[in-house]
């Protein structure tokens, strides 16, 4: 796909990768909707800024009947402190898996005619490498993100007849707040050279949109899918230094 000239919408933007995503995309020339549950925490210049929350459905159908003219679509935002599925909060993981699974398709299916309508465009799904490897301490964002994963093969097959590419991010540890403040709270310390710069892994995922690719993975992300030929692993930190 080529971005220069094509017009994106990315949620999540108020911080993190969906930051960095707007930011790229608007230097490489695409115009850009900047999107957040809470808009006036974006700040993202030269960005058309939206209030959209991917778990309401009218927030959701409102996005879409503004940006009619979308051709690229990027789901980052997903709700990432869910907690063990054993014995974490009921309605954290629930949370968690509305907006990773249930929030991305509702943009998925909102999106949908507005890319036929434009060409068949491009979905961009930022996932994550513990949907193939999985994390103690938060076991319910690494289920989550599987099912993610299988939704995301699911409307590439489905969406193929409209001429719409459909690419999954898959990366391993990102240096965002997020996770800086998750590793605080469980007392982690990170390997030196294991965590990602945000604007980094976005460079690699958009590079990796315009090459048609469908699988967008860093070192840990590639790591944790070759697990996949073998018995389930569980995410460590010592395996990602190592990658």
């Amino acid at each position: 796909m080529e971005l220069h000239g094509a017009t994106a919408l990315v949620t999540g933007t108020n911080r993190g990768i969906g930051h960095h995503f707007a930011v790229e995309l608007l230097r490489r020339g695409a115009k850009v909707y900047a999107t957040a549950r809470r808009p006036e925490l974006v700040d993202v210049p030269g960005a058309e800024v939206l209030r959209l929350d991917i778990t309401d459905q009218e927030s959701v159908e409102a996005a879409a009947a503004v940006a009619t003219d979308v051709d690229l679509l990027v789901n980052n935002a997903a709700f990432t402190a869910g907690g063990n599925l054993v014995t974490g909060d009921l309605d954290a993981i629930r949370l968690t898996m509305d907006s990773n699974y249930y929030g991305t398709l509702a943009m998925i299916r909102a999106f949908a005619p507005v890319l036929a309508r434009n060409g068949g465009g491009a979905i961009l799904n930022v996932l994550s490498a513990v949907a193939w490897t999985t994390v103690d301490g938060n076991t319910s964002y690494a289920a989550a993100k599987s099912a993610q994963w299988g939704l995301t093969n699911g409307v590439r097959v489905e969406l193929a007849g409209q001429g719409t590419h459909v690419a999954a991010l898959v990366p391993g540890l990102i240096d965002t707040e997020t996770l800086r403040d998750f590793a605080a709270n469980a007392g982690v310390e990170f390997p030196e050279g294991t965590l990602l710069d945000p604007a980094d892994l976005v460079r690699l995922a958009l590079d990796g949109l315009e090459a048609g690719e469908i699988e967008i993975l860093d070192r840990i992300g590639a790591d944790a899918k070759a697990t996949l030929t073998g018995p389930p692993r569980a995410f460590s930190l010592e395996a990602a230094a190592a990658a």
